[in-house]
């Protein structure tokens, strides 16, 4: 991963004839995320699914209830940054909503390290509370959500058994054999519904095959409708 130990020293500058060091420290934050069903036992498997930017977890968990059923397990985590998305009125924030982001492009690859390490921790603690056979991992990313997703597959420590990406794609930094061997055979599917603004049928299939060509089993699941998850979708992908 981009960043290791508590404090390492980055990029510096000179003000004022002094010099100025940029450092990173690792601290402890809250986290919040939301549980669709009962950790237990009886959880064959178990479904992290990741929102989109400027979204929170409780708004886009209700859109994930079609893949909860037995034995099923429906785990949405919070990004960790959130921001005011709409613009103050009249200079207050009172009444602004409010979402979430994974990363920006400032200080990435910090970002990157921090929600990897916090993806894991949270896959830990859910195994423990499950206290079973260890149930399969199934990781669902939406929009922003899919490169976060795409990377804690290849970078952190939680064996993903499936990976789902809706209404985007890998993020183009990810070395493609590096997640392939972390998967180790573990299917890809790219959802893209054929009116999604952002990008092309032809564009999700072309990446797919490119993927396939480099040793991943990816497939692609289209839908008629925008950029949005799917009811029938997600209990198709939920059974599958």
């Amino acid at each position: 991963m981009p960043r290791t130990g508590p404090a390492t020293a980055a990029g510096e500058e000179h003000v004022d004839g002094a010099t100025a060091r940029e450092h990173h420290l690792t601290v402890s934050r809250s986290a919040r995320y939301v549980v669709l069903g009962e950790p237990g036992p009886e959880v064959r498997s178990l479904w992290v699914v990741l929102h989109g930017y400027g979204q929170l977890a409780a708004r886009f968990a209700r859109h994930c209830a079609p893949l909860g059923g037995a034995g099923r397990l429906v785990v949405v985590p919070e990004a960790l940054s959130r921001f005011y998305v709409e613009a103050a009125a009249g200079g207050s924030h009172a009444q602004a909503r409010v979402g979430a982001t994974w990363m920006t492009r400032e200080d990435r690859l910090a970002e990157i390290s921090d929600y990897v390490a916090y993806l894991d921790q949270l896959y830990f603690r859910l195994l423990e509370q499950c206290a079973g056979e260890p149930p399969a991992l199934h990781v669902l990313g939406f929009s922003q959500g899919a490169a976060t997703a795409a990377r804690w597959a290849a970078y952190g420590a939680a064996p993903v058994r499936a990976l789902v990406l809706w209404g985007a794609l890998p993020p183009d930094d990810l070395e493609p054999t590096l997640l392939r061997d972390r998967l180790a055979g573990a299917p890809v599917t790219l959802v893209h519904g054929t009116g999604d603004a952002y990008r092309t049928t032809d564009e999700v299939t072309a990446r797919a095959e490119a993927l396939n060509a480099r040793g991943l089993r990816a497939s692609v699941t289209t839908f008629e409708g925008g950029h949005h998850l799917d009811a029938g979708v997600l209990r198709a992908v939920a059974g599958a």
